[in-house]
């Protein structure tokens, strides 16, 4: 739209700061509830064996100084100056740097690329302007197209970060709600029966917390910004109240010399408690990852100044307030709420488990994300998806998902009954995601951003020293709960690992067995058997060629439909496709054959809804795409031996210029035109059981063969649609390492035997499928 006046020009700007500054209103509810809630449990996890208080204040001083500057450093320079600016077409984390990589280089583990995915809308790359040379960049990039080693070290990467939040996904409930309710023990009656009430109540609210996903948040969504806002204010005016009262000079700790004489003093213990301290930037990892929902500006300012502040006043408190009251290694009065008055310890009870809440439903809406894109790469067993809310992208819910994580999160709580252990395994997890994110926003940094080797080296190094700190402080701890993220990870990884690793082997199978397009249209246009009137939609996973279960079919059944479609549901290296962009149509042999190839393209946060109007929208784009009479001069897709000339088409049915369907049960049909549009529709038949009609725009005007394509399309839909599916199973060739049996026999085919189907989200009715059960020997 086109601005006149100057004054209209400052109103869309203030509508832009509004709106920047309504979604950094709503990332305190989303993004920043499990950062928000550390306080509750990182001096007690730090101060819980390792250290002691002494006499003196230079341990508390010590650990402040470490939280400052740990805060300082990674959410603060590394997330909220550096690694946001590594957006995927707006979307962050762990797969939106894979995927970059992926476009910039052919490193991308989808089996099925076409060149014609690379002129998508959201495949664009970005243009550099660091004066480093293009000779470099194409070395590198020519080094990790060649090495297939380099390959799968990337994806391993990216899978150890996701398996890794998805641990986080389980253990963040457990210590969050846990530490939130541990503030029983400061109103209870009888201290020494604290730990039995803590569990129970602990267990309740995850219980409740499960099995409300399948709601949404979308009802309560509203409630979580001002729950987090309330705990931060909270918090902050407790930790400044416990500064001006106890220990104005507390603010003496943030000097980087008080974390040199905590090392030099506590040593090895020290080293170990550093374990507990990371603890203060869990949930960092949440600005990048939830980056899609929101902006970069939004995300950077509720962090700068309000997020970050109120962290730094709440440690600052409670430092201030154990620095004159010195207790033991083993006394739990070392955790939050000790620092909190006693008059106000109730409702500060209450604020935090609900803060705990907030904070573990949003990182339980991250592992249904994450494991949603895993399954959208291929790295996944197919699940159900299902949304919660029309209108906002991205509420979802898996359920087998939800009540794994729900019985695990249990167990952890129930087996640590400690928030020593929890964090043990909280942190190690924590840690290792933002270690992953660092290898491969270096690589990115060379090889998207054309940055010098220089700089990815420093960055590196730098950041990479100071997680690395952490890590071995955390993986030091492997005895006393560490152990759990690994191996929480550790079966992820193989469920991942054995399942790409299937899909791949049956992709190539189908590959290496597929039926040349010269061997169809040597049959002729009747293909050499019955043509029966109807659909037939057959699902493939390849992108040219026909496959194998067709000519299987064919030869133990001589008889098919008159049109066919070859339909391939596909996920591409991106965070979204657009609607204009989701179909990919081709003919297959001339026009009287009636054979189409239509392949629909998905992002990898694109989810796949289970909508009835799939089936009318795809062959609203069949019709459009007969209309267009492009099929002759569109542009060529090299994908495989087989050439096949294909066009982008949008879904018409959303679009006024494009061709409607209806369909209803009326008895006269003909053939209408009107002064703005023309209808097609079907002839009478005998008892028909619906009538289909395609509105057409007037403008272009269709010649005869469309006319006659696009009526017969008419009939065959009238007639019904039968879904040609293959149900195969697949077994290791005799031969086969003992691995490779493993993996396929029992592995792949356990996965595959308790998943869902690749065609679930296409709503396929069972009265009209029809499976073709094939053997893969692979």
């Amino acid at each position: 739209m086109d601005l006149e006046t100057g004054s209209n020009k400052n109103h869309v700007k203030k509508e832009s700061w509004r709106t920047v500054l309504t979604l950094a209103y709503q990332s305190l509810g989303v993004v920043y509830g499990d950062l928000s809630t550390s306080p509750l449990y990182v001096f007690n996890s730090t101060f819980a064996e390792d250290i002691n208080h002494s006499e003196t204040n230079e341990e508390i001083y010590g650990v402040l100084s470490f939280v400052f500057w740990t805060l300082t450093l990674v959410p603060l320079v590394k997330y909220v100056f550096i690694v946001l600016k590594a957006d995927d077409n707006g979307e962050g984390g762990t797969f939106a740097l894979y995927s970059l990589l992926c476009r910039h280089a052919r490193v991308s583990s989808l089996p099925n690329n076409q060149l014609a995915d690379e002129e998508l809308s959201c495949y664009k790359k970005e243009i550099s302007t660091s004066p480093v040379p293009d000779e470099f960049v194409s070395r590198v990039k020519s080094t990790l197209e060649k090495h297939r080693v380099l390959q799968r070290i990337l994806l391993i990467l990216a899978l150890i970060g996701a398996c890794m939040v998805i641990g986080d996904g389980i253990l963040t409930p457990a210590i969050s709600v846990f530490s939130a309710v541990s503030g029983v023990e400061q109103l209870a009656m009888h201290k020494e029966h604290h730990k039995y009430v803590e569990v129970p109540i602990a267990c309740i609210i995850l219980i409740a917390l499960f099995a409300l996903q399948h709601y949404g948040t979308h009802r309560v969504g509203f409630l979580f910004a001002p729950v987090v806002i309330i705990w931060l204010l909270t918090i902050s005016a407790i930790g400044l109240y416990n500064v001006l009262h106890w220990n104005p000079h507390v603010y003496r700790a943030l000097s980087p010399y008080y974390m040199y004489i905590f090392l030099k003093k506590t040593q090895k213990k020290g080293w170990m408690s550093l374990g507990g301290i990371l603890l203060c930037i869990t949930g960092s990892e949440a600005m990048f990852a939830d980056l899609g929902h929101f902006s970069q500006l939004s995300i950077k300012i509720a962090f700068t100044t309000f997020v970050y502040p109120s962290l730094i006043l709440a440690y600052m408190g409670q430092a201030a307030y154990l620095s004159q009251h010195h207790v033991t290694a083993h006394d739990y009065d070392v955790g939050f709420y000790v620092s909190v008055p006693e008059k106000v310890r109730l409702p500060v009870l209450v604020i935090a488990i609900l803060a705990a809440v907030v904070g573990s439903q949003a990182i339980i809406t991250g592992t249904f994300s994450i494991i949603n894109q895993c399954s959208s790469l291929g790295c996944f067993p197919k699940v159900k998806v299902v949304h919660t809310s029309t209108s906002i992208h991205g509420q979802i819910y898996i359920p087998e998902i939800n009540w794994i994580l729900m019985t695990l999160c249990l167990a952890v709580t129930i087996g640590f009954r400690d928030t020593r252990r929890l964090g043990n395994a909280s942190g190690l997890a924590v840690i290792t995601v933002m270690l992953v994110t660092t290898c491969l926003m270096s690589v990115v940094m060379v090889l998207c951003w054309h940055q010098s080797i220089f700089r990815a080296i420093c960055f590196v190094l730098f950041f990479g020293t100071i997680e690395a700190l952490y890590f071995t402080a955390s993986l030091v701890k492997f005895l006393e709960g560490a152990w759990v993220p690994i191996a929480l990870a550790l079966l992820f990884m193989i469920v991942m690992y054995v399942w790409h690793f299937g899909t791949l082997q049956k992709y190539e199978f189908d590959l290496q067995n597929k039926v040349s397009v010269d061997w169809l249209l040597s049959l002729g246009p009747s293909l050499g058997i019955v043509r029966v009137r109807g659909i037939g939609l057959i699902h493939t996973e390849l992108v040219s060629g026909i496959p194998a279960i067709f000519s299987h079919f064919v030869t133990n059944l001589p008889a098919f439909h008159q049109v066919l479609v070859f339909l391939c549901v596909k996920s591409v290296p991106v965070p979204h496709v657009e609607e204009e962009e989701r179909f990919l149509l081709g003919h297959i042999g001339p026009k009287e054959y009636r054979i189409y190839r239509c392949i629909v393209r998905y992002g990898y946060r694109d989810v796949h809804k289970d909508d009835m109007e799939f089936e009318k929208d795809l062959f609203c784009s069949i019709a459009e795409f007969i209309r267009s009479g492009k099929s002759d001069t569109s542009r060529d897709i090299h994908s495989g031996n087989d050439n096949e000339k294909m066009m982008v088409v949008g879904r018409p049915s959303t679009s006024a210029q494009g061709i409607h369907t209806w369909e209803d049960n009326l008895d006269n049909c003909e053939i209408v035109s009107t002064s703005e549009q023309n209808d097609i529709q079907s002839p009478e038949v005998n008892k028909p059981k619906k009538r289909v009609r395609f509105v057409v725009p007037e403008s272009p005007i269709i010649d005869r063969g469309a006319q006659d394509e696009l009526q017969e399309l008419i009939e065959a839909r009238e007639s019904g649609v039968a879904y040609i599916l293959g149900h195969s199973y697949m077994k290791a060739k005799p031969g086969s390492s003992f691995m490779k049996k493993l993996a396929i026999n029992y592995g792949y085919e356990f996965l595959r035997r308790n998943s869902r189907e690749s065609t679930h989200a296409l709503s396929v009715p069972h009265a009209s499928t029809l499976e073709v059960g094939m053997g893969y020997y692979v």
